[in-house]
Formats: C-alpha cells, structure tokens, sequence
C-alpha cells in the first residue's frame, strides 16, 4: 500500500531536488518460530554484522536506525518460519539496488515469490533512506501477499520516519473480503486470533496519536484492528524514541507477524469459481491502486526515468500487475 509516496512524499520533493527510493531490509538473525525476539536495547555487533554496511549516499553510509534493526528482525522472523515456501531472490542487480543521480537518495528492492504449490504469492522488503534540507526521511516496508489458494489477509507493515523522534506506523492484515458481508470471516481471522489487543498496546502510549491516512481508499482497504499511529517523542526525545521502537513497537510487530504466520500463511479454502473471481478482483484493485496512485505518479519525480521504469516494472511484476 505503499502509504508512504501519497501523504510524505510529495512535500519532500516540493522542498527540495533529493530523489527518494527502496531500501530492502537484508541480513538475518535466526528467530525461534514459535516466539519472536524481542528488541531491546542499542543494536548487537551480530544484527550489523549479518546485515551487512547500511546503504550509502553521497558517499557516507546511512546512519544506523532503530526500525530497520526492527524490521530485519521481523522479515528474518518470516523467512525462518516460511522456509522452503520462499523462492530465492531473482530480482535485477540494478532493481536490488539503485540510487538517485543527484546521489542523496539510495535504494534496494527485494521480491521473494512463493514457491509452486505454496498459498504464498510474494514477499517484498524495501526501505529508503532520503537526504533532505532538513533532515532526512526514512521508511521500510514488509509485504507478504497471499495467492487464491487461500482467501486469508495479506501482511503488512510500513514504517515511515520523518524526523529523529517521529514515525508513522501502519500494520495490519490486510482482509479481502468485505467484513461486513462475511462475519466468520471477520471471527477467525481478527476475533478469534485477539489481533485487537496488539493495536491496543500500541495507541495506549503517551506518545502515540492516531494516524487518519488522507486516502479513503487506503483507508477502507484496512481492517478495524489496523495499527495506523503517528509516534511523536518531540524535540529531545530521542531516547524516549528510541526505547518505544526497539521495546513495544517491536513486540507488538513481531506479535501481529506471528498471528499472521500462524493462522494465514498455511491456510487453504474451498472457494466456488464466482467466489475465488471476487477475491482475485479485489486483490487486483488493491495492487494496482497502490502501484498507479503511489508508483507512477511519484518515481518518476524522484528518479531518472530508466531507474522509476525498472522499479516499477518489478514492482508490476510481483504484484501480477501488467501495465495498461
């Protein structure tokens, strides 16, 4: 959903020249399947070692951050408990990893499709780190969407940070029925599995105010159990920041994954042929939505036109999304 290029996007480029991109988050650490690992503290030597030196623009390395230590955990957590229901990475070297010609923008993109006979489609990494006048702008995504084998939610986690002590968070399991006309649907996915009470753990923090996305359609895509908050630890606060994402924010991320692997990511379903069409139609409407409202109309401002084409081209690809 890529919530990111509609709402922050626009008035970063309106301030300055710099051309944002993805960012994957690679390395592993190796996560028990049963119970995720909870991130506390300043990032381990393993964390960094195994990851790898973070992207680098204008020549100095990224700095460090706590959400992508949070969200290398997170897809390790998925990986290790998927396993062999993930293809291996065939993404483009130059899709894997492109920069801005200005050179104070770099990213990387990471799709790992489902293996055949999986209910996975794909899983997608990305995260971007941006120089701007003041500051700069940093976001990760995870997605983890599921084929018509299963009528299941999709994953999806989007962290957006705009300043040392602020990020906006969006997590959720992104339904594909209408909730409204299917109540057991509803039950088993977001009653049953009490998705409810993460969302509470984390708009209960001082510090956490709601986030209302500016978009209706992204807006009635979610469900009603969607973390969608705007974390603000104010001048000063970088401590504070600090301990919210690597301690709450990282558990109740790692909690919701958990749920999702644990009720979703094997899940079949006998569906009707009239049935499964609709899923498909949604799930259809959903992915190209993102890509025309959040890809092409904002890649291109950001990047020389070969680079947005074969970003957007990938995207297409795992997305199942031809171009019209």
């Amino acid at each position: 959903m890529l919530e990111l290029h509609r709402r922050l996007l626009p008035a970063v480029i309106a301030a300055s020249a710099p051309t944002p991109c993805f960012l994957p988050s690679r390395g592993a650490l190796r996560l028990p399947r049963s119970r995720p690992r909870r991130l506390r503290g300043k990032p381990s030597s393993t964390v960094r070692a195994v990851a790898g030196p973070g992207p680098v623009v204008g020549g100095a390395p990224a700095p460090e951050m706590a959400q992508r230590e949070v969200a290398r955990v997170l897809a390790d957590q998925a990986v290790a408990w998927l396993g062999p229901r993930l293809l291996p990475s065939a993404v483009p070297a130059d899709v894997a990893e492109f920069r801005s010609s200005a050179g104070n923008a770099v990213g990387s993109l990471d799709v790992r499709r489902g293996a055949p006979g999986s209910s996975i489609d794909f899983m997608l990494q990305s995260s971007l780190h941006c120089k701007v006048p003041n500051g700069a702008i940093d976001i990760t995504s995870i997605l983890i969407f599921l084929n018509a084998l299963t009528d299941a939610p999709h994953f999806l986690l989007e962290l957006i940070q705009g300043s040392p002590t602020s990020i906006v968070v969006i997590l959720d399991l992104l339904p594909r029925k209408d909730l409204a006309l299917h109540p057991d649907y509803l039950q088993m996915y977001y009653e049953n599995t009490q998705i409810d009470q993460q969302r509470g753990k984390i708009e209960e923090l001082p510090q956490a105010r709601l986030y209302r996305s500016p978009s209706l359609f992204v807006r009635s895509a979610c469900s009603p159990t969607a973390v969608m908050v705007s974390i603000d630890c104010g001048q000063g606060g970088e401590r504070a920041f600090e301990e919210i994402v690597r301690g709450q924010l990282a558990t109740v991320t790692q909690e919701v994954l958990q749920i999702w692997l644990d009720n979703c990511a094997d899940s079949t379903a006998d569906m009707e042929e009239t049935e499964r069409d609709c899923l498909l139609k949604r799930d259809r409407i959903v992915r190209t939505k993102s890509i025309e409202v959040d890809l092409t109309a904002n890649l291109p401002r950001m990047f020389d036109p070969d680079v947005s084409n074969r970003v957007i081209t990938e995207i297409r690809r795992a997305f199942g999304v031809q171009e019209a």
